[in-house]
């Protein structure tokens, strides 16, 4: 298909047109960016400097804090810059890279959340081989397919939303750019872009989802019949708990934006779906990991304190 594009940049309209509440918004982000820097940063130092925290589980952990750091960088930095600039331009090579990093993150997270669900039914429900089935070259494979097989499927809407012709306004419905923002304003037929976003996105984020449970359920259903253990079953799921959450958080915006076919009014919906996650969730993974998690909190306590004690004898 012949590219006739004749514009060079987009105006990106933003989450609210009213003056008086960006700079209300801008403080919002601008908080919520920070403590996702900072929350998921500290979880990436500890997983590479302390020992205990190198296993399979942690070393997950860490390619989804730094998944949830550059997931957040694509869209939030300019969302700032715009709350404070009148002007919202995006050029067009710009736009079409940004939405290209956003699906290859978010693609790679949903893969790796499954994974990470994956990895806890081994442990689980076959803790004798665990070590054996889980070693360190089936982990940075399964790690490496995730970053692969999404930067395939980011590469495919990035190019074909590319070869479409923008002929008409340059106004884009978002704070960033999306693939259905961008089929609203092709004056092209943009019929198998929207089967792509359908099936492709709906397949992964939906296969993906459906692997995390179906993992969760057979941990629940094998303690429950096989070890007839409450308290072993308590302990499995508080485990499990905060993973879950993560996995409900994140699909469940997801599959609500990209199932649906695009409409006037469901892109104001969709605005608030992707502030939550690509926003919210990020900066609630570490929370939810930290808080509920004993060994990240002990070796949090750890590198901190042994930080502490070096500054006390560099002053005494």
């Amino acid at each position: 298909m012949e590219n006739v594009t004749t514009m060079n940049e987009f105006l990106l309209l933003g989450l609210t047109g009213v003056q008086e509440l960006q700079p209300f918004f801008f403080g919002i982000f601008l908080i919520i960016y920070l403590i996702n820097l900072i929350g998921n940063g500290s979880i990436l130092v500890m997983v590479v400097l302390e020992p205990q925290l190198h296993s399979p589980m942690y070393f997950f952990l860490g390619n989804l804090s730094c998944l949830d750091i550059s997931y957040s960088s694509v869209t939030l930095p300019k969302l700032l810059v715009n709350l404070v600039c009148s002007r919202r331009a995006i050029s067009f090579l710009g736009c079409i890279t940004q939405l290209h990093f956003f699906h290859f993150l978010g693609s790679t997270e949903a893969i790796l959340l499954a994974i990470m669900a994956f990895d806890r039914f081994v442990a689980i429900c076959n803790p004798l081989r665990y070590s054996v089935i889980m070693n360190p070259q089936v982990c940075i494979l399964l790690a490496a397919a995730a970053w692969l097989i999404s930067f395939f499927y980011a590469l495919m809407h990035s190019v074909m939303t590319a070869h479409l012709s923008f002929c008409g306004s340059q106004k884009l419905n978002h704070f960033f750019c999306d693939v259905k923002p961008l089929l609203e304003l092709a004056c092209s037929d943009t019929l198998l872009n929207q089967w792509l976003l359908s099936i492709v996105t709906g397949s992964i984020s939906m296969g993906a989802f459906f692997l995390t449970l179906l993992s969760y359920f057979y941990v629940i259903g094998f303690l429950l019949f096989k070890n007839r253990s409450c308290r072993i079953l308590h302990k499995a799921l508080s485990t499990c708990a905060s993973h879950f959450m993560v996995v409900c958080l994140f699909y469940g915006p997801v599959v609500f934006t990209y199932i649906r076919p695009a409409s006037a009014t469901s892109m104001i919906q969709d605005r608030i779906m992707a502030i939550m996650y690509s926003a919210v969730t990020p900066v609630l993974n570490p929370l939810i990991y930290t808080l509920r998690n004993k060994e990240v909190m002990m070796a949090l306590k750890k590198i901190f304190g042994r930080k502490l004690f070096k500054d006390w004898q560099q002053h005494h």
